[in-house]
């Protein structure tokens, strides 16, 4: 459905400037100027700031709305950290809102703080970069070959089993959290797999799930009702294991219809607590529905969860300048899905 966007006065007559990258297929926009600070005591209370004030929220319509982003856009602000233990913090964001988590953003953001030296790094050698996000604090370990970034592990939170075998209307699925939270099911059970031929249905599926289980119990956070409800549906086939790692497809459906191109960094933190109260000790591969992987393991048990380790990769696509003339009659644009 075509959808001008109304809300709010946007950015009109103001530049906005942002460095491009993708993890694993999937875009993260990185606003690098134009946008004042966004008040706030820590990197939540900023999000419930930007999400609220037009002068923000308004950016992020502007940059991921059509004409000059698409419907599956993703991307961030950076702000302050919760205190000097971090680099910076970061607010990321979709066509919907804002978001909670994003490993993979937090992949890219390892790779744009080395690239644009934020954070000094180990030439031959790993450096960690620690993020401040709206879930918590993360880390980005930028690892270097010669100088230039070859990887980059993204360490989780804590994350945990919420609740197993929730029914959502005719289906079932597992909720766990990495970041967010995440409801997990095969593709199989809603007789489809995971290929690019089926997103159309698995869409479908998944605004229908999340819709059954807006009002569900096992959606609250249970100590901070900012990071409740599900944010996304994960479908999985399994697949052979290889070189002694588990072995999955999936992709991941988030926000309202949105499709994560890359195996889903927040969402293989919360498959992981899954898989390893299922007994499984083996790293994943994990794969995405346009081919892409991610490698995880369980690092570190702790009584709040397990901290899931994941393992990809971030390049950079481009930098740009964005304007909104004020006498654009499409203003800070349109929604075409």
């Amino acid at each position: 459905m075509s959808e001008r966007d109304e809300r709010g006065p946007g950015p009109a007559g103001t530049t906005v400037t942002t460095t491009d990258y993708h993890t694993g297929g999937e875009p993260f926009r990185i606003v690098t100027g134009g946008v004042p600070e966004i008040p706030g005591a820590d990197v939540l209370s900023r999000r419930s700031t930007a999400a609220a004030d037009p002068r923000f929220d308004g950016v992020r319509r502007l940059l991921c709305q059509e004409p000059r982003g698409h419907a599956d856009m993703y991307g961030c602000f950076l702000v302050p950290p919760n205190d000097p233990g971090a680099a910076f913090g970061a607010l990321f964001w979709h066509k919907d809102g804002f978001s909670t988590a994003c490993g993979h953003g937090t992949i890219a953001l390892g790779a744009y703080a080395v690239h644009e030296g934020l954070v000094a790094a180990d030439p031959d050698g790993e450096t960690d970069v620690v993020i401040d996000v709206p879930s918590g604090r993360v880390t980005a370990r930028v690892r270097c070959s010669g100088g230039k970034v070859s990887g980059v592990t993204f360490v989780s939170v804590p994350s945990y089993v919420v609740a197993r075998g929730v029914a959502a209307g005719r289906t079932k699925v597992d909720l766990s959290y990495g970041g967010a939270i995440y409801a997990s099911l095969p593709a199989a059970a809603v007789g489809l797999s995971v290929a690019p031929a089926n997103l159309t249905a698995l869409i479908g599926h998944a605004c229908r799930i999340k819709a059954d289980l807006a009002d569900h119990p096992a959606a609250r956070h249970p100590s901070d009702d900012r990071l409740s409800g599900v944010y996304g549906v994960i479908f999985y086939d399994e697949l052979p294991d290889r070189d002694g790692a588990a072995h999955q497809r999936n992709v991941t459906v988030f926000a309202d219809g949105e499709v994560d191109r890359s195996p889903c960094g927040s969402g293989t933190a919360a498959r992981m607590a899954l898989l390893h109260d299922s007994g499984l000790r083996a790293p994943l591969i994990h794969d995405s529905v346009v081919g892409s992987t991610f490698l995880a393991r369980v690092a570190e048990v702790l009584d709040e969860g397990v901290v899931p380790e994941i393992e990809g990769m971030a390049y950079r696509t481009g930098r740009h300048v964005f304007e909104l003339d004020p006498d654009d009659p499409m203003g800070t644009g349109f929604t075409l899905r």
